[in-house]
């Protein structure tokens, strides 16, 4: 009899689009079967504000990926976003009890366990704790301590937490959509996993998810999260300033951008002109060129240099020698790179997602690096079991689905 494979499903909830994604697994590699994309409802800036246009977005990305799979979705991992989102570093520190017998799994959890105990307000949830190193009796720099002698470990961690109404509200909008969902990870830490390399992350590099409401920023130092969160500036802010500078319509704007737009002043067509139509149809007229770089390029930079004096500051920019990964959909504006490399002074690059086969000629592009992402397993703790908050939901969502199934048997 022929194993079956086993698949996995994702959901990108963006500000623009909802995408969801369905995969084989294939020796740890995703072989996507099935894509489908929304337009995105009920978001803003990666925050559910409308819960039934939200759950329709779902609903309908789903079913469409669906149809193309071939397959139904059992459970979807999603990405968790906004600027609710918080980190900080930490530490947990425990003595081995033997110190003639191994380091084990226990007093990996029990250390790991340890970092998490801080003051937390009661509206927050952790929702990753990611390892950056393990310290046994002073020697630094240890992946995986089990096995090891000592007889003190400590574990020096990256925590992320998120407001917990934000993540209800999402949950909420998959109970409505009816859609399982599963487990949730960190956007930025999904994309990461889909397009940077293990040389980068061991340099030191910091990863720049633009999006359409957001940029989701993850510095990775020695192989280890060290930083990371979400500024409420994306595609959507640039697209703003040529509407209101071009005086035209949203969606006029959009367009303009992505057939004309540039982060940097174009070089032999400077002075082509382009047809705008102004709002509410007055009529058409032309504009060169450079006044949209004009237009965009400040915003891109002003972006930039935000995120470079919190670099700055926190004495993180000398030590990502990797340089700067750009990706999402706004990533794939012409020339900005050139503005990352001057405000940041450090090599950039494109990030398109990696390691997918299947559809890859359509989920290959920077716009789906989240939804490519959530479908690796990202399970990096070994305490790594469902939260409470998590249970709560998967219960409730549990108990409706029985509500249902005896209602249509009354």
């Amino acid at each position: 009899m022929k194993n079956r494979v086993k698949t996995c499903a994702s959901v990108d909830l963006g500000t623009t689009k909802v995408s969801a994604m369905i995969a084989e697994m294939i020796e740890g590699r995703p072989r996507v079967i099935g894509v489908g994309t929304a337009p995105s409802a009920g978001m803003k800036q990666g925050v559910v504000v409308d819960i039934p246009r939200a759950a329709g977005a779902i609903r309908s990305a789903v079913r469409e990926s669906e149809r193309m799979a071939g397959v139904s979705v059992a459970e979807c991992r999603v990405g968790a976003a906004g600027e609710h989102i918080r980190s900080m570093n930490s530490r947990g520190v425990v003595a081995i009890a033997d110190i003639d017998e191994e380091i084990t799994g226990d007093d990996v959890i029990r250390a790991l366990a340890a970092s998490r105990k801080f003051s937390l307000p009661y509206d927050r949830e952790i929702i990753h704790t990611l390892p950056q190193e393990y310290i046994v009796d002073k020697q630094r720099g240890i992946r995986q301590p089990a096995g090891m002698y000592g007889a003190r470990l400590e574990a020096r961690v990256h925590v992320v937490t998120a407001s917990r109404p934000a993540l209800d509200n999402v949950a909420k909008a998959f109970e409505l959509a009816r859609v399982p969902m599963g487990e949730l990870v960190l956007e930025p830490l999904a994309s990461a996993r889909s397009v940077l390399t293990d040389d980068e992350r061991e340099m030191g590099c910091m990863l720049l998810d633009i999006g359409g409401g957001t940029t989701d920023v993850m510095v990775y130092v020695d192989g280890g999260v060290v930083a990371s969160g979400v500024i409420g500036i994306g595609g959507n802010d640039v697209t703003g300033d040529v509407a209101y500078g071009l005086r035209t319509s949203h969606a006029q704007a959009e367009e303009i951008k992505i057939r004309f737009g540039g982060a940097v002043y174009p070089a032999g067509d400077a002075d082509e002109l382009i047809e705008v139509v102004t709002t509410g149809n007055a009529g058409r007229r032309r504009v060169a060129r450079h006044l949209l770089a004009g237009i965009i390029e400040p915003r891109v930079t002003e972006l930039f240099a935000l995120i470079d004096r919190q670099l700055t500051g926190s004495g993180l920019k000398q030590r990502i020698g990797g340089g700067v990964v750009l990706t999402g959909g706004s990533s794939m504006l012409r020339g900005i790179c050139d503005v990352a490399e001057q405000v940041f002074d450090l090599p950039a690059r494109i990030g398109h997602p990696v390691e997918v086969d299947g559809l890859a000629e359509i989920v290959g592009h920077p716009r789906f690096a989240t939804g490519v992402g959530l479908l690796h397993d990202h399970r990096v703790e070994p305490d790594e079991f469902p939260r409470p908050a998590i249970l709560a939901r998967r219960w409730l969502h549990s108990l409706n689905q029985l509500k249902r199934a005896i209602a249509s048997f009354i």
